[in-house]
């Protein structure tokens, strides 16, 4: 059984940075996409950004340009770095990979 664990969120000032990480447990992680949805109080869930298994990754225009997906096969994780958040930014934020979820961690920005 695969398990997918988020760290790294809590509470910032807008203009500041976020990592998360995304830990998968199991053997299959390098052969799947992983993804970070993010649903925002009273939005719907927001594909925020994705990277293939070689490393190609696509952003939401929401966020592009301020953030940064990665993954590392050999730690079976991916790192979300977030810069200039902003209060439109805060959401539950959820990895996923595969038919695998996270349980999603909260990311508050707010002075």
């Amino acid at each position: 059984q695969v398990q997918l664990v988020e760290s790294g969120g809590g509470l910032v000032q807008p203009g500041g940075s976020l990592t998360l990480s995304c830990a998968a447990s199991g053997s299959i992680f390098s052969l799947y996409d992983i993804d970070w949805y993010r649903q925002g109080p009273g939005k719907p869930r927001e594909l925020a950004a994705f990277i293939t298994p070689g490393g190609k990754v696509n952003y939401a225009d929401s966020v592009k340009g301020r953030f940064t997906l990665s993954r590392d096969n050999a730690q079976n994780t991916a790192y979300l770095q977030m810069n200039s958040l902003q209060p439109e930014d805060t959401a539950v934020y959820t990895c996923h990979m595969n038919v695998y979820w996270g349980q999603g961690i909260q990311v508050t920005v707010s002075s």
